[in-house]
């Protein structure tokens, strides 16, 4: 399996290709802010050609790369039904504080082809099979998708701003919320096996195992405790 990510745009949001191997066909993972360059250059280094964009969550650092993307590869775009008015009302999302003079320079909008997303689905795309889960907290819409293993690949769950390397996505932007996070935080990362690599991580990839041991926001949820304060950089 091929996965090829980037970091893009001035929030670093990382962007992923996912292929079962180079030259074959891929999915785009978060195409977000200035994204869309360096994801021409990833389907040309390997040969890549994409037939979807699916999206871990509304917010405009992950999907302001959506419309070119689609349209230059006439591909579908998947998101949650919770987040799909965030493709066209990203302030409405977000707020006026976050960096919102870049909306001058952003492309909002809904690309030709939208496709919702549900709990619990199974997307079969370029001869891979994502499974969806719905993990509100972030925003409302928020999805993780996972990948089972394959061959010497251990599982990987591309987590959107549910769980980093040490953290969690923060819950003060509008739809946010720390009991949901937390729900989702116990229903869809703690039952996954410790190798489960999650992505991303920030400046390093990190595994299920690892933030079982050290990451307090999942400690606390697996000994039943209370939250610890939610983390606010980023978005």
């Amino acid at each position: 399996m091929l996965i090829a990510g980037f970091p893009a745009g001035a929030w670093g949001t990382n962007c992923y290709l996912v292929a079962p191997a180079a030259g074959e066909e891929c999915v785009i993972i978060d195409p977000g802010h200035q994204a869309a360059e360096g994801v021409e250059e990833a389907l040309e280094k390997h040969r890549l050609k994409p037939v979807a964009v699916v999206l871990t969550h509304g917010h405009i650092d992950h999907v302001a790369s959506v419309v070119p993307v689609c349209g230059a590869h006439d591909v579908p775009a998947w998101i949650h039904p919770e987040d799909r008015y965030m493709m066209s009302d990203p302030e409405k999302a977000i707020g006026r504080s976050f960096g919102m003079p870049l909306l001058g320079e952003l492309t909002v909008g809904e690309p030709d082809d939208v496709r919702e997303l549900t709990d619990g689905a199974r997307l079969e795309l370029a001869g891979l099979e994502f499974s969806v889960a719905h993990a509100p907290g972030h925003t409302k819409g928020s999805v993780t998708f996972g990948l089972p293993q394959a061959a010497d690949i251990p599982p990987v769950l591309f987590s959107g701003d549910l769980l980093f390397a040490g953290s969690i996505g923060r819950t003060d932007l509008p739809g946010g919320s720390m009991e949901d996070m937390l729900d989702s935080l116990a229903r869809v990362c703690l039952p996954l096996d410790d190798s489960t690599v999650v992505l991303p991580g920030h400046n390093e990839h990190t595994t299920i195992g690892r933030e079982r041991a050290t990451n307090p926001y999942l400690r606390q949820v697996a000994a039943g405790q209370g939250a610890v304060q939610a983390p606010r950089r980023g978005m």
